[in-house]
């Protein structure tokens, strides 16, 4: 009998899998089989790159690799606030895409080449899927379905996308984890939280070592996943922690970040513990995190790293420094996907550690894009600071991809490298708040001709409803300032 999951032979009737994929199918089955899986998340990234999933039993997974299984689309028509920004019940679904008209549902397709066990879950299975309509047709709001778009397009001009995270974040107590109605309706207040035994000694061994038990956790965590995990660091704030990782190639390195927010913030749970990749928690001598991107190119023939430069007079190759100018000539456009939140962008302030305007140079952690690597180094790179850790990781890389390409498809040249103050640089300024960038966006011709009208329409019209809702809202700042004042 057929399982009730999906559409019944959905996956070969479209041709979704190609060998590998099969064959990592085949591997994945067999892994249910063998350790006894009882439950498998299915996972799908949503627009603001939080995984969404169902627990499905092992037999159904298996079941989901041949006909994958259905999903309410309406997760697309709501913003970070869980709150309907479109008329959903209008043709198109408010997006003027045919499919989505009627609230339907998609088909999730597992892509088995992302299977993992969980190591803290009882007999558990983890796999990312991918979006699509009832007629085969992805779904073109799907993160990582246009992050493998410019995957493909960077295959077609020969090259492989390496991207190396390092990405940092907050641990802290919660003091309580209450779940209750308030006045103010559903959700509630955040849990109470406290800070953990850590902070205020940058890169310190005995602060660090004082956490063993989160950071082991962590570790083992990782590990069992199969994440390439580099190294586990202390920040500047009191529970502040910096992740880094490997390299990783083409889909990996977006799949990896999503998982490791996801462990993270799991293994922290259940120490009793909370991990936030919120960019600056307001709350004493907390600093702002980021997301630093580590990215390079692969030479697909040669398999040499296309940024190596063959020159003693140069850090990067031609084609790394138009990949570049590529990311720099798009940066202020590209910052909704790099910064898509309202706290954000709190963080690009002059002498920050982070960028406040477009600029690179060679070590120097004030620019947006920072070189590392010395003529005929083999792993030089560039690194993009422009991130926060709440960021889509498929947006972030796929804007970044794309941006880069085109630089490469147009040969262009990028400005000179910043030899002293970056801050006083005479370089445009980032936008100082979503709304400049959503302004910034939506006259760019460049992200809407890679990821499609439809696409921007939707993060606009997504982004101002949150905006919109962020400046109704009366802030502690306003009473602090006006209510006694006037």
């Amino acid at each position: 009998m057929e399982r009730g999951v999906g559409k019944v032979g959905f996956v070969a009737e479209h041709g979704l899998y190609d060998e590998p994929q099969s064959e990592a199918g085949r591997r994945s089955a067999a892994l249910v089989d063998e350790r006894g899986l009882k439950t498998v998340r299915i996972i799908w990234v949503d627009q603001h790159g939080v995984p969404r999933c169902k627990f499905m039993s092992g037999v159904d997974y298996l079941s989901a690799l041949e006909s994958g299984i259905d999903f309410s689309a309406a997760l697309l028509n709501m913003d970070t606030g869980n709150k309907l920004f479109t008329p959903v019940f209008v043709k198109g679904g408010g997006f003027d895409i045919d499919e989505l008209t009627g609230f339907p549902d998609m088909i999730l397709v597992p892509d088995p080449a992302t299977f993992r066990v969980l190591p803290w879950a009882d007999s558990t299975g983890w796999v990312v899927s991918d979006a699509y309509f009832s007629n085969g047709r992805p779904v073109p709001l799907d993160s990582r379905y246009l992050l493998r778009k410019q995957v493909e397009e960077a295959a077609e001009l020969g090259y492989d996308y390496l991207a190396g995270l390092e990405i940092e974040f907050y641990v802290t107590r919660r003091d309580s984890d209450r779940i209750e109605l308030h006045e103010t309706g559903w959700p509630p207040p955040p849990p109470a939280v406290s800070v953990v035994e850590q902070g205020y000694q940058y890169l310190s061994e005995t602060r660090l070592g004082g956490i063993g038990h989160l950071v082991e956790k962590l570790r083992d965590g990782y590990l069992g996943l199969d994440l390439p995990l580099r190294s586990i660091e202390d920040e500047w704030g009191p529970g502040q922690l910096e992740v880094t990782f490997d390299p990783l190639a083409g889909l990996d390195g977006a799949d990896a970040a999503v998982l490791f927010r996801s462990a993270t913030k799991q293994i922290a749970h259940d120490l009793g513990l909370h991990a936030s990749f919120m960019c600056r928690p307001a709350l004493p001598n907390f600093f702002s995190s980021g997301w630093h991107l580590h990215e390079s190119l692969r030479d697909r023939t040669s398999g040499r790293n296309a940024f190596t430069s063959d020159s003693a007079e140069e850090r990067l190759s031609v084609v790394g420094r138009q990949f570049a100018a590529g990311i720099l000539e798009h940066a202020r456009a590209m910052t909704v996907f790099t910064t898509p939140t309202i706290n954000g962008y709190k963080r690009f302030k002059p002498y920050s550690f982070a960028p406040d305007r477009v600029t690179w140079a060679a070590e120097n952690r004030g620019t947006l894009l920072r070189i590392q690597g010395d003529p005929f180094e083999k792993g030089a790179h560039v690194e993009n600071r422009l991130g926060e850790p709440a960021a889509n990781p498929y947006l972030y890389l796929a804007a970044n991809l794309a941006a880069g390409l085109d630089g490469i498809r147009r040969s262009l040249v990028p400005p000179p490298v910043v030899e002293a103050d970056p801050y006083a640089d005479d370089a445009p300024k980032l936008p100082t708040s979503l709304w400049q960038a959503l302004d910034l966006l939506e006259v760019d011709d460049f992200f809407a001709s890679k990821f499609g009208d439809a696409f921007v329409s939707f993060v606009v019209s997504m982004k101002r409803h949150e905006v919109e809702r962020f400046l109704s809202e009366v802030t502690d700042w306003e009473m602090r300032e006006y209510f006694e004042f006037f």
